[in-house]
């Protein structure tokens, strides 16, 4: 995806949610001055924003490898095997 004519740097998801996990402890605790936690806050909201678009652009590639369907990844109750594979293949 371009913005700007450049394109974006990869959101690094794990170390995105961890630093937003940090910043809402952070904030949740209270112990920062007002200008500080308005900041984080910003920050927060940005990251937040990047690991969506990180997740759409994911959702969208695994689109197009499944030909245009998403899947069911779920668990089958019974086997405990991914819904939707055979355990003989």
């Amino acid at each position: 995806m371009r913005m700007n004519g450049t394109r974006r740097k990869p959101v690094d998801l794990e170390k995105s949610l961890a630093e937003l996990e940090t910043i809402v402890e952070q904030l949740e605790a209270g112990e920062q001055p007002l200008e500080k936690s308005l900041k984080e806050f910003e920050r927060g909201v940005r990251l937040a924003r990047e690991c969506e678009s990180a997740l759409k652009d994911a959702e969208q590639r695994v689109q197009v490898l499944l030909g245009g369907q998403l899947a069911d990844f779920g668990v089958d109750e019974e086997s405990g095997e991914p819904a939707g594979e055979d355990p003989g293949d």
